[in-house]
């Protein structure tokens, strides 16, 4: 039987990471960050309640932030398997999460320079290095509903949804 654990999106509309197990596999949907209040914001700072090198797969419904903006935190965590999304989508964060990125780094050089941080020094949650190293996982999938085996016993399809691509 699969178990499917909802780590984001919950109580909030940001942060979507929907956890699927089924009989030893381990893929997470989404990876989003979390975005707003700083209550918010604060989340992506926690330890996953998932260990991102025990993933074999994150599957990415769509390039939204808020859906794809912790894969290079995961990945930075230990996470090195697949990753799976439209060949639109990796389009996409091929600039998204790159520039995240460096948002990242500039914040927490900003709050160096301004000493606007409890932490000494401020470290981003990534950087722009660890954008490029998710993006080297990614496995583009057409988006025609074909069934890609992403590990074993999970199968996924994409289909376009009209949402984003």
């Amino acid at each position: 039987m699969a178990n499917i654990s909802f780590w984001g999106g919950v109580g909030t509309v940001t942060g979507s990471k929907y956890l699927i197990e089924h009989n030893g596999s381990r893929v997470l949907v989404d990876c989003g960050l979390f975005q707003g209040l700083k209550e918010l914001r604060e989340r992506n700072w926690e330890e996953p309640p998932f260990d991102p090198a025990g993933l074999d797969a994150v599957i990415i419904t769509h390039a939204h932030i808020d859906h794809t903006g912790y894969l290079p935190r995961v990945v930075k965590l230990g996470f090195d398997g697949p990753v799976y999304t439209s060949r639109a989508t990796v389009d996409l964060l091929k600039i998204l999460l790159p520039d995240s990125g460096r948002l990242q780094e500039e914040e927490a050089d900003y709050r160096n320079r301004h000493a606007l941080t409890k932490h000494t020094p401020a470290l981003p949650l990534y950087d722009e290095k660890d954008a490029k190293a998710a993006i080297k996982l990614m496995r583009p999938v057409p988006n025609d509903a074909t069934m890609v085996n992403v590990a074993p016993g999970i199968k996924a399809g994409f289909l376009v949804a009209g949402h984003i691509i």
